[in-house]
């Protein structure tokens, strides 16, 4: 029996990307849904292949009243919720999910999001569902690598972590999400010790393989709450930026704007800067990474430190974040099926599984590097 899976948002960034996959994937039944009948009509015309997953299709709003009762009229299995921006978003989906039965994962990197959606653990295990948070590069593919090499390390003390995008903008969703927290505090760990820093401030200048010299900046992500207790991780940090320089330095002055009181709402601004962004897209080169640093004692008693980069081409990036879902209903297809209860998306997908599901070898590169001794 088909696996039937609804994608929210199928034609926005992520959601397109999603869709597609499911589109070619067999086992699954997909239903697309999205607010804007014009949008949705256009994506549908475009995923109806002779050989195409798509079954059906709904219009409306999953945040509103009634979201449950399409689930069940509908007999969804899985809600893949691409829907953001996540920051201030409540779980009303989700929990339409749990009220119907149904399995869940979203595409949210939002730290308070993620990190609270076991707020609703206890009623997903009595319905017997899986809502799973996060399903993204952060913390989905940033934990897989990590648990992949857990095993050479006695103890981790310290994990630094980022991402450097291409220059080709993201939806305006996402661009407005992660600019919310531009000048505000984000509490990172400093030898085992709360420390906060500047969201989009503490710009660095750091040299990736493949990619050069990039900017980043501090940027708030799940793993810094995830990765204290799931490694005892004493220093942990995170930081990103665009794959242009000057989108950085754009980004960092907005932040000193909010930081100092110029600026009180960073949303009219992360529009503009959606909208400048989008002009000097074919200034950059199509490449992005996400880099991971692990060092502490390795399984010889010797201090062990962890390269680790994954690199996409061709303004390939976008399907890093996108496939952690991917990975997952292909894994649900083939037998596997989440435990149930409400937490975010880490140890469900390995880093096999996560690649097989973008499928572009040619075009997304993983590298493992050690400097030390290992058993």
């Amino acid at each position: 029996m088909a696996l039937r899976v609804l994608v929210i948002g199928a034609y926005g960034n992520f959601g397109r990307i999603i869709s597609s996959h499911l589109n070619r994937m067999p086992g699954v039944e997909q239903i697309i849904a999205g607010r804007d009948e014009q949008k949705l009509s256009q994506r549908i015309d475009e995923l109806q292949t002779p050989a195409g997953s798509l079954l059906d299709s709904w219009c409306g709003d999953a945040m509103a009243p009634g979201f449950t009762d399409t689930l069940e009229r509908l007999d969804i299995d899985w809600v893949i919720h691409t829907g953001g921006p996540f920051q201030g978003q409540p779980y009303t989906v989700a929990e339409a999910c749990i009220a119907a039965g149904v399995n869940y994962c979203d595409l949210s990197d939002c730290r308070f999001f993620v990190n609270r959606i076991n707020s609703l653990d206890e009623h997903a295990q009595r319905k017997g569902v899986a809502i799973l948070s996060g399903c993204s590069s952060v913390p989905s593919l940033s934990s897989a690598i990590i648990d992949e090499q857990r095993h050479r390390f006695r103890r981790i003390d310290s994990i630094e972590h980022g991402i450097s995008s291409s220059a080709k903008m993201p939806g305006l969703s996402t661009v407005e999400g992660v600019l919310a927290y531009a000048g505000r505090p984000i509490r990172q760990l400093r030898d085992g010790r709360p420390c906060d820093v500047t969201g989009w401030q503490g710009l660095a200048l750091r040299r990736l393989p493949s990619l050069g010299w990039r900017l980043l900046a501090n940027v708030d992500v799940p793993d810094m709450d995830i990765f204290a207790t799931r490694y005892g991780a004493r220093n942990l940090s995170f930081k990103a930026g665009p794959g242009l320089k000057s989108g950085a330095i754009a980004n960092a002055l907005l932040a000193q704007a909010v930081k100092s009181g110029l600026v009180r709402n960073s949303l009219p601004w992360a529009r503009r800067l959606h909208q400048w962004g989008s002009r000097f897209e074919s200034w950059g080169d199509g490449k992005s990474a996400m880099y991971i640093n692990v060092q502490g004692i390795g399984d010889t008693g010797h201090p062990l430190s962890l390269s680790v980069q994954v690199i996409a081409l061709d303004d390939k990036g976008p399907e890093i974040p996108s496939c952690a879902a991917v990975a997952l209903i292909a894994k649900v297809v083939g037998g596997y099926r989440p435990a149930p209860g409400a937490r975010p998306c880490v140890g469900e997908i390995n880093v096999q599984e996560y690649l097989t599901a973008i499928g572009e070898p040619e075009k997304v590169h993983y590298s493992v590097r050690y400097l030390g001794r290992t058993a």
